[in-house]
C-alpha cells in the first residue's frame, strides 16, 4: 500500500483494524510529520487516531499523552537523523520507537501517569528523566532519579 493510500484508508476510516498496529502508527506519524509542520501533523495524526477508533467502536482506546509524546519523539528523530531517508532507513535507525513493550516511553513516564485518566485525556508533560537526559541538560539528578534538580 503507498503511503497516499495508507493515508487516505485510514482517514476515510476504511483501513481494517488489523491493519493499524504500533509499527504502523508510528510510520502513519511519520508520514505526516513528512508532508506537514510539527503542529499540522500532530492535528491531523490525533484527529485521525480518534476518528479512526470511533469509526472501530473503540473511542475509550485513544490515549493523547502517549500519541503526542511519540509523535513529538518521532520528529526529534526526522530532525536528527534527515527527513528525506526512506521509512525503512528511519525504522532501522530507531527500533526503540517501533517496540511497544516495553516501551521507549517507559524512559519519560512513570506507569502510574501513563495509566492515569488525565493523562489519556491530556498530554502531561513527562515526569521522569534519564541519567543521560540530565547530564546533557545541565541538571543535577534528583535522589528519586525522576527530575533533575533546578
Amino acid at each position: 500500500m503507498t503511503e497516499d493510500e495508507f493515508v487516505a484508508s485510514f482517514e476515510d476510516g476504511s483501513l481494517p483494524e488489523d491493519c493499524l498496529r504500533h509499527r504502523d502508527h508510528v510510520r502513519l506519524a511519520w508520514i505526516y510529520l513528512r508532508r506537514e509542520p510539527a503542529p499540522e501533523a500532530l492535528r491531523r495524526f490525533t484527529e485521525g487516531l480518534r476518528r479512526f477508533a470511533a469509526a472501530k467502536g473503540k473511542a475509550g482506546l485513544y490515549h493523547e499523552t502517549i500519541t503526542w509524546a511519540y509523535l513529538l519523539l518521532i520528529n526529534e528523530r526526522m530532525e536528527r537523523f534527515g527527513r528525506e531517508r526512506s521509512f525503512e532507513d528511519f525504522a532501522a535507525a530507531n527500533p526503540d520507537l517501533l517496540l511497544w513493550r516495553p516501551s521507549v516511553l517507559a524512559s519519560y513516564y512513570t506507569e502510574e501517569t501513563l495509566s492515569s485518566e488525565f493523562a489519556r485525556r491530556t498530554f502531561v508533560l513527562p515526569d521522569r528523566i534519564v541519567p543521560a537526559q540530565a547530564a546533557r541538560a545541565g541538571g543535577r539528578q534528583d535522589p528519586q532519579g525522576a527530575r533533575p534538580a533546578l
